[in-house]
C-alpha cells in the first residue's frame, strides 16, 4: 500500500477521499468476519437516512439514478453533466439538501431536459406508481426540484420562525413547533432520574385522528431496511469476540423489533461495558442534529477496530478524567464529584454508513443521554485513519501559506498542528462531552434548537482550556509546553475566518459545529482587549495572536458560562449568545475569504469512499475477507442503491 492514493474525484464543493484499513491484515479471520457482517448491517440503513432527510429524497434519487444509468442521449451535454453532478451531490448528502448548510441544491439542468429524459426511459425502469406515466412523475417532482421556495431548507433554526413548519426534514408531518413541544413535554415524568430519549426513534404525525408516533421498527416504519439490519446483526453475533458483544447485539435487535427506548438505554449501558474486544460498532438512531428541536435521531452505522498504538494517548487522557473534572474552571455545582466509566480509544474506521457516510465525524462520544453519562460513563473514539486521510489529502495545497500570518506560525503549526488537532479531538470527545452535570430537574432538551451548538461549544472549550495545561507535558502527550499555540491559532483562524469557505456569499451560519466555533472565536475576539487581532497585510486579512495565555483565560471564562447555561437549562442566555456571536457573517470579510480560497482550488468539504470488503471462498467456506480500494464513487453509490435499496 505504499502508493495508496487518498484523494479521489472532485465535484461541486466536494472532494472524495479514500481511507486505508491500517493493521487490518493483523486481525484474525473471526474478527474480519465480525467486521464484514457488521459492515453489511451498517450499509442496510442507507435508505432510512435518506428518507429522514427529506420526504421526497428517495424518489428523487431513484429517478435520477434511472436517468443516469439508462439515458441514451448526449451524455456530454451541459444538461446531462449538470444532472450527473446534482445526483452525485444527492448521493453525498443523502438527499437534495446540503449536508452542512441544509439549503436545497439548485439544479443546473433545465426542466425541459428533465422531462424529456424521463420520457426517454422505459417506464419499468422509473420509480413510478402503478399506472403513472413519466409526465405524472415529472409533475410530482417539478416543484420540489426546481422551485427554490418549496421545502427550501432541511433544518431551519431561524429565530422567530416556526422551525418545525419551515424545516423539510421528514420527522414531522402536519404539526407546528408548539404542538411538538407540548406533545413531548406531556411525556416527561416529574423527577424521573432515568428518562428515555422520548421521540428519538419515531416520526410524529398529525392527521384527522390526532397526533401519533410512527415508530421505526421491524414491524413499523422502515421495516424492510430494519429487518435487513437485524438479519446481518444476527449473523455478526456468530463471530463476536466475546459474550458481551453477543449480548449487546441481542439487545439492539430487540430494540429494533419493539421500538422500546428503555431497551435502547439498556443496550447503551451494556455497550459501555464492552471494552475487551478489538472490534466495535455503532448502529442505530443516534444523533439529533438533523431535527431542529434536537429530539429525533438520524440513522447511522459505523464499524471500527482499535488502533492499539494510538489508543495509548486516549487511554492516558481517560485514566486522568477525574483530575480534569476537578481542575475544570467551572462552578463546583456543575462538576461531577465522581467521574464514572470514561473510556477512550483511537480506532480505525472499517465501514461508514447512514449519517456517517460519505461525510463522517473524526471523533465520537456516546451515549448521548445525560443520565447514562452521569451514572455509567461514556465511550469515546478518535478515528485515526480518517484523520490520516484528511492530512494526506491536504499536503501541499497552499492553504497555510495563504491564510496563516507568518512563517514562524506556519512552522509551529507544521510541527505541532497534527498532534494538537488529535489531542484536542481526544479532549473534546473523551472528556468534554462527558464532563459536568445538569442540575436536578433540568432536562437535556431545555435549550431546544440552541442545545446542539451549546453542547459542541462546551466540549470544544474543555479541550481548548486543557490543551494548554502543563498536564499535557506531564502526561507525555506533547513534548513542548508551547505546542498548544498551534491549536489556538488554527482554531481562532477557523472560527473567525476560514470556516467561511463553507458558506455561500450572502448566507449565514446554520450548522451546529460551525456555530459553535463562531461563537467561541467571536466571543473571545470581542473580549480579548488586543490579545487577538485581525490585521491587514497587502490587502489581505490575517489573524494575529499577541497573548496566548490571555486566550486561555478567556476560554476558561467562556467554558464556565457555557457550562452554567447547560447545567441550569438557561434557554434565554443560550439564545442570546448564539444569535449574537454564532450566526452573523461579515459580508466584506466573507467575500475576501472566498476569493482567496477559490484561487487554491480546494474543495471545502470532503467525504469518503468506503473500501469494498470481499469474502474469499474455499468451497463454501470463507477463508478471508479481502479489502478492495479501487471502487469508484459512482460505482459504489449505484451498487449500494442496488444491493441496499430496501425502501
Amino acid at each position: 500500500m505504499k502508493d495508496f492514493n487518498y484523494s479521489d474525484e472532485k465535484f461541486a464543493d466536494l472532494q472524495m477521499l479514500r481511507y486505508k484499513l491500517n493493521g487490518y491484515e493483523e486481525l484474525s479471520l473471526q474478527q474480519k468476519k465480525y467486521i464484514f457482517y457488521l459492515s453489511k448491517a451498517s450499509l442496510c440503513g442507507r435508505d432510512i437516512t435518506t428518507d429522514q432527510f427529506g420526504k421526497f429524497n428517495l424518489l428523487i434519487r431513484k429517478t435520477l439514478e434511472a436517468i443516469y444509468s439508462n439515458f441514451k442521449g448526449n451524455r456530454e451535454s451541459h444538461d446531462f453533466k449538470s444532472l450527473a453532478i446534482y445526483l452525485k451531490r444527492v448521493w453525498f448528502s443523502n438527499g437534495i439538501y446540503h449536508h452542512y448548510g441544509c439549503e436545497k441544491f439548485k439544479p443546473g439542468f433545465s426542466k425541459h431536459f428533465f422531462l424529456d429524459a424521463l420520457k426517454s426511459i422505459k417506464a419499468e425502469l422509473l420509480p413510478t406508481n402503478k399506472g403513472e406515466t413519466a409526465d405524472d412523475l415529472y409533475k410530482r417532482l417539478e416543484d420540489i426540484i426546481f422551485n427554490p421556495a418549496t421545502l427550501s431548507k432541511r433544518v431551519n433554526k431561524d429565530a422567530g420562525a416556526d422551525i418545525i413548519k419551515t424545516s423539510a426534514c421528514n420527522y414531522y408531518e402536519g404539526l407546528t413547533q408548539k404542538e411538538v413541544e407540548d406533545f413531548y413535554k406531556k411525556k416527561k415524568i416529574p423527577n424521573d432520574m432515568t428518562p428515555p430519549s422520548y421521540g428519538l426513534n419515531s416520526k410524529l404525525i398529525k392527521d384527522q385522528d390526532g397526533i401519533r408516533e410512527e415508530l421505526w421498527t421491524t414491524a413499523g416504519m422502515y421495516a424492510p431496511a430494519l429487518k435487513e439490519i437485524t438479519k446481518w446483526l444476527s449473523k455478526a453475533a456468530e463471530f463476536a469476540e466475546n459474550s458481551q458483544q453477543k449480548d449487546i447485539i441481542g439487545l439492539l435487535i430487540r430494540y429494533y423489533e419493539t421500538g422500546d427506548l428503555h431497551l435502547f438505554d439498556q443496550f447503551s449501558i451494556e455497550w459501555l461495558k464492552e471494552q475487551a474486544g478489538t472490534v466495535d460498532f455503532i448502529n442505530g438512531f443516534i444523533e439529533v442534529y438533523g431535527d431542529p428541536l434536537g429530539i429525533k435521531a438520524s440513522w447511522e452505522g459505523f464499524v471500527s477496530y482499535k488502533d492499539k498504538e494510538s489508543t495509548k494517548r486516549a487511554k492516558t487522557i481517560s485514566e486522568n478524567a477525574q483530575w480534569f473534572e476537578d481542575h475544570s474552571p467551572v462552578d463546583p455545582r456543575f462538576k461531577k464529584s465522581k467521574v464514572k466509566g470514561v473510556t477512550a480509544n483511537v480506532v480505525c474506521a472499517a465501514m461508514l454508513g447512514g449519517d456517517e457516510y460519505p461525510s463522517s465525524a473524526i471523533g465520537i462520544n456516546l451515549p448521548n443521554a445525560d443520565w447514562i453519562r452521569a451514572q455509567h460513563g461514556s465511550k469515546s473514539v478518535t478515528i485515526s485513519n480518517l484523520t490520516e486521510a484528511y492530512e494526506k489529502a491536504a499536503e501541499g495545497n497552499g492553504f497555510k501559506e495563504e491564510f496563516v500570518i507568518d512563517e514562524p506560525t506556519r512552522l509551529l503549526i507544521k510541527k505541532y498542528g497534527s498532534i494538537c488537532d488529535n489531542l484536542h479531538t481526544d479532549l473534546h470527545e473523551c472528556l468534554g462531552h462527558g464532563s459536568g452535570q445538569l442540575l436536578p430537574g433540568i432536562h437535556s432538551d431545555a435549550l431546544k434548537s440552541y442545545g446542539n451548538a451549546i453542547e459542541e461549544a462546551r466540549a470544544d472549550l474543555f479541550g481548548l482550556y486543557f490543551i494548554a495545561d502543563n498536564k499535557m507535558v506531564e502526561l507525555n502527550l506533547v513534548d513542548n509546553s508551547e505546542a498548544y499555540k498551534s491549536q489556538y491559532y488554527t482554531y481562532m483562524m477557523n472560527g473567525l475566518m476560514t470556516q467561511l469557505t463553507r458558506i455561500k456569499q450572502g448566507e449565514q451560519i446554520e450548522e451546529a459545529h460551525m456555530r459553535n466555533r463562531s461563537l467561541i472565536a467571536h466571543w473571545v475576539y470581542e473580549k480579548s482587549d488586543g490579545a487577538v487581532e485581525l490585521v491587514k497585510r497587502e490587502g489581505k486579512t490575517y489573524l494575529k495572536i499577541n497573548d496566548y495565555p490571555a486566550l486561555r483565560q478567556l476560554f476558561a471564562e467562556l467554558l464556565a458560562e457555557i457550562q452554567r447555561i447547560k447545567s441550569e437549562g438557561d434557554y434565554e442566555t443560550a439564545k442570546r449568545m448564539i444569535e449574537k456571536y454564532a450566526i452573523t457573517v461579515d459580508p466584506k470579510l466573507h467575500e475576501e475569504i472566498l476569493r482567496r480560497y477559490k484561487q487554491l482550488d480546494i474543495a471545502p468539504y470532503k467525504g469518503f469512499i468506503n473500501p469494498w470488503l470481499k469474502p474469499v471462498y474455499k468451497g463454501n467456506e470463507i477463508v478471508n475477507i479481502d479489502v478492495d480500494y479501487t471502487e469508484s464513487y459512482e460505482h459504489q453509490m449505484l451498487r449500494y442503491s442496488s444491493e441496499y435499496g430496501f425502501l
